[in-house]
């Protein structure tokens, strides 16, 4: 029996970010030979709390009147939303198929985002969402409400887009040594996904000898690949430190790990993933 090829799924909502979300997805899809799923979920969950908000608190001898009018209104809205989705998804689609892609696959599904993308897991390749939702459209200092759980909860490689579409010519490497900076080795090594673009394999350690060491042994399994790689040893804030290096030398793309350490510790000092989330002004391919 023909195993089904993993997607790129590309989590669209009709935010500022969707067409940026759908051309990446569009440009991974192309370079690994993968199919490409557009996604976006209906949660119909806002609207039956305001039923239960509301039911009791009403009284003067109306409440049926109203609980009527309410029950009306929440089905308005989810047929708002059923059309707004209808929409979203056949927009993503022109765009896509003009973008190369000739049969992407849409999928509404009703519920909630992480629910939907935990049962989607196994048939995910690589998922491409943007940093923010519709809610925190103009928020540049926030990130989506549901990322870092989303982030969480999924063992695939996640693309956060954070702007405009960019063709990536320039990548960088967050490494440290740490399992999920040995996957990222691996799959810029091996994915041709990377091949022919300029690695930048960027090491942040106080230690210099331990940073060469490190660096010298993850760049032994890069030099076999069709990349371009140059090696950086760096002092300082890790976050800092990548952020002014990204500008420096114009990287298009970061692939870095997720939330290595334990809660304990990013709530005593900071998640390293948050922070790179919030400054950083290029997309990051978080690996877990």
């Amino acid at each position: 029996m023909k195993t089904q090829q993993a997607n790129v799924l590309a989590c669209i909502d009709g935010a500022m970010l969707t067409e940026a979300v759908c051309d990446y997805a569009v440009w991974i899809s192309k370079r690994v030979d993968a199919p490409l799923k557009l996604l976006h979920t209906i949660d119909h969950h806002h609207e039956t709390a305001v039923t239960a908000d509301l039911s009791g608190n009403i009284g003067l001898g109306s409440q049926e009147h109203l609980l009527e009018e309410i029950s009306g209104l929440e089905q308005q809205q989810s047929k708002l939303k059923l059309q707004k989705g209808k929409l979203l998804l056949q927009a993503a689609k022109d765009h896509v198929v003009k973008a190369g892609i000739p049969e992407p696959t849409c999928s509404k599904r009703h519920g909630g985002l992480i629910e939907s993308l935990i049962e989607l897991e196994d048939s995910i390749r690589v998922l491409v969402l943007g940093v923010r939702g519709q809610v925190h459209d103009e928020q540049n200092n926030k990130i989506g409400a549901k990322l870092e759980t989303v982030i969480r909860s999924l063992h695939r490689p996640i693309l956060i887009v954070n702007g405009a579409f960019k063709v990536p010519q320039h990548i960088m490497i967050a490494y440290d040594g740490s399992e999920a900076a040995e996957k990222a080795v691996e799959m810029v090594a091996e994915s041709p996904l990377y091949k022919g673009l300029t690695c930048h394999l960027v090491c942040v350690n106080k230690n210099t000898a331990n940073a060469e060491s490190l660096l010298q042994q993850a760049s032994a399994k890069l030099k076999t690949s069709d990349i371009t790689l140059i090696t950086t040893s760096l002092s300082g804030k890790a976050d800092e430190e990548l952020c002014a290096y990204q500008e420096k030398h114009a990287i298009d793309l970061t692939i870095m790990g997720a939330f290595s350490h334990t809660r304990l510790r990013e709530m005593l000092l900071g998640s390293f993933t948050v922070k790179m989330l919030l400054n950083t002004k290029k997309p990051l391919l978080l690996l877990r």
